[in-house]
């Protein structure tokens, strides 16, 4: 089983704090949800599991090590794979390109989304915003990441292949935590760890169902909007 968590932690952009002594914990071979309107730290929380924002308190431990001062490129080295809302591929190399760097054979990238086979020639910073998040994360899939964190990965994507993709991800035999506005609908038999952030805050964590349950009372309507 592959652990990591962030405890008491906190970052902060210039003078204002986006995560307040934040403790979350996701655990692997599964999924965790970080759920959260934007603003919500959601993403920041993403971040500081991957490295890529420093703490400026509070501590990172992966595996039962501390890692807070470890650096995102170690982190990666290490085997976490991070793949961003924004500028997730690089838009000057090709389609083909980007997956080779991911791994020598991508086949299995194609057979999860075959729409990206006749746009292997393709510069990746032409494709679609949905096209563009299919090849995040078929580079994520590629990676054999034992954590994997993914912020918005169906974003742009038409429900079906959005459907696809949860799946793919909660498939994974990896530590997978995934940043959404929206609890995602998690695959049939498939069990989720919920965490709800609130202006920098955890007001919820605990599992999906339990989450769904209360969020409906709160609103009176289905929790996936």
């Amino acid at each position: 089983m592959t652990t990591i968590s962030l405890r008491h932690a906190r970052v902060r952009y210039g003078p204002l704090e986006a995560l307040h002594g934040v403790t979350l914990a996701a655990a692997g071979p599964g999924l965790t949800v970080l759920v959260g309107r934007n603003g919500s730290g959601r993403t920041t929380a993403l971040r500081a599991l991957a490295g890529t924002v420093p703490l400026s308190g509070g501590a990172v431990v992966w595996e039962g090590v501390d890692v807070t001062r470890v650096p995102a490129h170690e982190r990666a080295r290490r085997g976490l794979c991070l793949v961003p809302e924004r500028q997730a591929v690089f838009g000057s190399l090709t389609v083909r390109e980007n997956l080779e760097l991911a791994a020598p054979s991508y086949d299995m990238a194609l057979d999860a989304y075959p729409r990206l086979a006749p746009l292997l020639a393709r510069r990746a910073g032409t494709l679609s915003g949905g096209e563009q998040r299919m090849l995040a994360v078929s580079r994520a899939l590629l990676a054999h990441a034992r954590v994997v964190l993914v912020d918005e990965p169906a974003q742009g994507m038409s429900p079906t292949v959005a459907a696809r993709t949860y799946e793919l991800l909660s498939g994974l035999d990896a530590c997978v935590v995934i940043a959404e506005q929206r609890l995602p609908p998690v695959p049939h038999g498939r069990a989720a760890l919920v965490h709800e952030l609130r202006r920098g805050t955890v007001v919820f964590s605990g599992e999906a169902n339990e989450w769904e349950r209360r969020a409906a009372r709160r609103t009176g309507s289905s929790p996936y909007g």
